[in-house]
């Protein structure tokens, strides 16, 4: 009787542990989101066009993101003189790099396709992962560059993980690394965010990325632009 009664203990314990874990969870994602200015907001948003600069090498590269929220991103990059553009749809991706060395669009490959499936909404993974039904796990804290972090990993269907640093004191994002299976291959990228700013639609972005590559700092935003669908298409 006195085992029965320490394992129903114990059991009740791990139920409750783990209850209180999840709990917690979605209470830092719930913070975040408001920190970001509440899915309301955010819902309003049809397109949002960002024009960006990073200093890569000594040279400046200009970059311009469109995206039709949840259907469709195009990427135009400048560099040397060279124009080239990234385009993914919910089924095809196209790159052409011409200062890569790339004389015509080349298609991406279905890893490439899947893997930049979460760029297409403008709201970040974090905040919707109950609709995208991805695995959470609650991490705990950690320290980013002398802040306290709450830790919480996101794993989708294909195998992806995403692992968000949010501010103990803001929960904003400030750091957010990628693990993900391209052609056989597992590679990891990180992203630091900060420089939050509010805009007049109430939503709040963060106006410089740092990523591997270099610093990309967001010079305009602008929301619910008027954008041609032709834009998301292979140029003929």
């Amino acid at each position: 009787m006195k085992t029965q009664k320490l394992f129903l203990s114990i059991l009740i314990i791990g139920i409750m542990s783990f209850s209180s874990k999840a709990q917690t969870a979605d209470e830092i994602i719930g913070r975040h989101i408001a920190a970001i200015g509440g899915t309301e907001n955010w819902s309003k948003i049809k397109t949002i066009k960002m024009e960006m600069a990073m200093k890569m090498q000594g040279m400046e590269v200009l970059i311009t993101a469109t995206q039709a929220n949840c259907t469709a991103m195009r990427t135009d990059i400048t560099v040397m003189g060279m124009t080239g553009y990234s385009i993914v749809t919910k089924t095809n991706g196209w790159n052409f790099m011409p200062f890569q060395g790339q004389t015509k669009p080349e298609p991406m490959t279905d890893d490439m396709v899947k893997a930049a499936q979460d760029q297409l909404c403008v709201l970040d993974k974090l905040s919707r992962y109950k609709e995208t039904g991805d695995k959470l796990e609650d991490l705990g804290k950690d320290d980013v560059e002398g802040t306290e972090c709450f830790k919480l990993k996101l794993t989708d269907s294909n195998g992806q993980e995403n692992t968000f640093y949010l501010d103990a004191e803001t929960f904003l994002i400030t750091k957010q690394t990628v693990k993900t299976n391209l052609n056989g291959q597992v590679m990891e990228n990180s992203i630091g965010m900060g420089n939050y700013q509010k805009l007049d639609e109430g939503v709040v972005i963060a106006m410089s990325t740092q990523t591997q590559g270099g610093e990309i700092e967001v010079k305009k935003v602008v929301i619910n632009p008027e954008v041609d669908e032709n834009l998301f298409k292979l140029p003929n």
